[in-house]
């Protein structure tokens, strides 16, 4: 496999493989939690990557101090990224925000760090879990 240089790829690019990173960890969580009818499915995932969701979430990774340096930078690589692309079911901040919120997940994806990337997956499932986000508040998990 080519190594790519994360360093020279654009924010938006870093958020695209970033999202489907954190995807994939929110769906096997919502599999293991016992979901099977595909509506109920992603019902429950928007609780986890709706940009709403992941702006509450990159609030609490400044809150609890969680992010390292490099991960700040990629998230505000993220963020400030140029797009054409308009957010869909929320306004412009918070998406830019889950914009950067994916691009940490790229930047770890790209950078072969496992062990962080499936640590900060946990921690924000644990997160969403607990209805430390907005989204989650009153939230039930009804299979």
């Amino acid at each position: 496999m080519t190594e790519i240089n994360y360093r020279e790829l654009n924010g938006m690019a870093l958020a695209y493989i970033g999202d489907a990173v954190y995807e994939v960890y929110i769906r096997q969580h919502l599999i293991e939690l016992g979901y099977t009818v595909p509506t109920k499915l992603h019902h429950h995932a928007t609780h986890f990557v709706s940009a709403k969701a992941q702006a509450a979430l990159i609030r609490l990774l400044e809150i609890d101090e969680i992010l390292t340096d490099e991960e700040t930078a990629m998230f505000k690589h993220g963020r400030n990224a140029t797009t054409r692309h308009s957010a869909k079911n929320t306004n412009i901040v918070t998406y830019r925000i889950s914009t950067g919120f994916e691009a940490i997940f790229g930047y770890l994806k790209l950078t072969d760090q496992r062990e962080r990337q499936d640590w900060l997956a946990q921690w924000c499932i644990e997160q969403v879990e607990a209805g430390r986000t907005e989204e989650t508040k009153g939230a039930k998990h009804a299979k």
